[in-house]
């Protein structure tokens, strides 16, 4: 799933739009009524995920970029997802709370619907 489907789908599920209040690629989706937010989608370089230390292959550009997904989540689950390949701690949120998921096709599509679900709902 990417930055693009995500929006399709937060759109058809919430009636989501994104919203950029930093006036840059980085995107809010919030809910409508309390206006908080339950997703943040962020365009970060592979670096600052740690790949250069994990040993994933960058090439010349260690600075090359990728989309992430920040989702609120259960905090039990949080340790086991991190596991998995695709998801890290949050990247500028509160790491305790929420996670940040790859959107390069890692994670599976229905397990960014799953969490964006359960973001949504703790968010309320």
């Amino acid at each position: 799933m990417n930055r693009k489907e995500v929006f399709e789908w937060v759109m058809e599920a919430y009636g989501t739009e994104p919203d950029y209040p930093w006036k840059d690629s980085n995107a809010v989706l919030r809910h409508k009524h309390n206006k908080k937010w339950y997703g943040v989608i962020l365009e970060v370089s592979y670096k600052k995920l740690g790949f250069d230390e994990s040993g994933r292959e960058l090439g010349t550009n260690e600075d090359e970029v990728t989309d992430v997904l920040n989702v609120k989540c259960d905090p039990m689950m949080i340790g086991s997802l991190r596991q998995q390949p695709g998801y890290f701690p949050a990247y500028h949120m509160n790491k305790e709370k929420w996670i940040s998921i790859l959107l390069d096709g890692t994670v599976p599509q229905e397990n960014i619907k799953s969490l964006l679900e359960m973001s949504f709902e703790l968010t309320k």
